[in-house]
């Protein structure tokens, strides 16, 4: 029988306790080297996550590690806003992925 897959969200305290009411497992953390060492022990082999939210502000630490799940589909790497808004790097994720997946910019 195969494990109940997972979600996770990765950011700052404020930005994740909301998702902790949808019932998804939730990481706040403080800074990048906490958020690099959560986000290598969430995608070690044998762990069931799905789907992985990452914060924008500590995407940009993670690039190399986020890199890794770009073309695997799990588990997915969401790129998420925080609470003082997008800062671009979602949508910069999101374009590249597109491009990668149909060949030319359609956005």
């Amino acid at each position: 029988m195969r494990p109940m897959l997972k979600i996770a969200v990765i950011g700052s305290r404020d930005t994740v306790l909301g998702f902790k009411a949808l019932g998804l497992e939730v990481f706040p953390l403080s800074g990048a080297e906490e958020a690099r060492s959560a986000f290598r022990q969430l995608t070690k082999a044998g762990e069931s996550y799905a789907i992985i939210y990452v914060e924008e502000s500590l995407a940009e630490a993670l690039d190399s590690d986020i890199d890794k799940f770009k073309d695997v589909p799990s588990p997915a790497v969401i790129l998420i806003p925080g609470r003082e808004g997008s800062l671009g790097y979602a949508q910069a994720a999101l374009k590249a992925a597109v491009e990668r997946a149909v060949g030319s910019d359609i956005l």
